[in-house]
């Protein structure tokens, strides 16, 4: 078997190069000696601005298991990750594809678990099982806002996207070639991978994992960054934003029939004998104006989602000058 590890890289040139060195590569190579298998390892750059891109050449220089896709501009880590599966499929000998995080949170401690279910799995007779999915099972040192934050994430997710995303559920997941090009064939822009990966729909297995803290640099998800890809990966995954505001209509629709009903007999019948006078009409007024707001909001979304995939733009670009051992030039277009 050959696995090929995916790793988007943005800004961490403080500490990118001790910890592979140090901790991830000797923990690659120790599984890949015990479980039998070999094994590159596929750094995406994302257009970072400081020296990461150096210090993955010396990473390379070092190792000849590392390749460097360097992607033209920062497309963001959903595309980046796109970009490293594209490239590990361009090798005809890839069986499996693992991807991870390249800060430390997800313990590389963890992956013989991940290569040890999978090769179990694919020796089973019947339904084989082909992708294993880390699972965060607890947070080191967040804060109260990011642990919210992220419990209403996988509910909005599990809500409005994908029904069977689990709580806490990662990108450190190692899946087959055959998923990895299903994956491969969907070609939307704005993406979250572990929403796409669960929109396939085949059966998966499981590892709960520690979530550590970040070993070196500083996060490069802000809150707003955050937000826009949560809000992008509901408009992609479903349509329901769009179906519960038509439902809420009909019920305001309905509600208002009652309340003009109600102001009709209770002000020019019964002349206002419960004093509202029309001042609460007015606030109602407001409520709905906000509403149809609202409403366009979240129809430009879709609208701009649409214009996005219809202007067929590449889902990222290779400088293929400033990577190292990739096979070929990958900058995928919408099919």
């Amino acid at each position: 078997m050959n696995i090929s590890f995916v790793i988007p890289v943005y800004n961490e040139a403080s500490g990118i190069f001790d910890y592979v060195t140090r901790r991830l590569m000797p923990q690659i190579e120790k599984s890949a000696h015990e479980q039998k298998y070999s094994f590159d390892i596929i750094f995406v750059n994302d257009g970072s601005k400081d020296k990461t891109l150096q210090e993955l050449y010396k990473l390379s220089d070092q190792f000849k298991q590392v390749k460097i896709v360097a992607l033209s501009r920062n497309f963001g880590k959903e595309l980046a990750l796109t970009a490293g599966i594209d490239q590990a499929l361009t090798n005809s000998d890839t069986d499996a594809i693992l991807t991870m995080d390249a800060d430390g949170q997800q313990p590389p401690e963890y992956i013989p678990q991940f290569i040890q279910k999978l090769q179990e799995n694919l020796s089973k007779n019947g339904n084989q099982t082909e992708i294993i999915t880390g699972v965060r099972e607890k947070y080191g040192k967040h804060g109260l806002v990011a642990k919210l934050g992220s419990k209403l994430f996988y509910w909005m997710l599990s809500l409005f996207g994908s029904k069977t995303s689990l709580t806490g559920v990662t990108d450190f997941r190692l899946m087959t070639r055959s998923i990895a090009e299903k994956f491969s064939g969907l070609t939307e822009h704005n993406r979250i991978t572990r929403g796409l990966i669960d929109w396939l729909g085949y059966p998966q297995d499981y590892i709960t994992y520690p979530y550590g803290n970040r070993q070196f640099g500083k996060p490069s998800q802000s809150f707003r960054k955050l937000f826009g890809l949560a809000i992008d990966s509901f408009v992609s995954l479903s349509p329901a934003p769009l179906f519960i505001f038509a439902w809420i209509g009909v019920f305001i629709t309905v509600l208002s029939g009652f309340l003009g009903i109600f102001a009709l007999i209770q002000q020019g019948i019964l002349g206002d004998p419960l004093g509202l006078h029309w001042s609460w009409l007015m606030l109602f007024m407001s409520f709905l104006i906000g509403l149809v707001l609202i409403s366009q909001g979240v129809t430009a979304l879709y609208i701009a989602q649409i214009q996005s995939e219809v202007l067929g733009r590449p889902l990222y670009l290779v400088n293929k000058s400033a990577s190292r051992r990739i096979t070929d030039e990958t900058h995928r277009s919408p099919r």
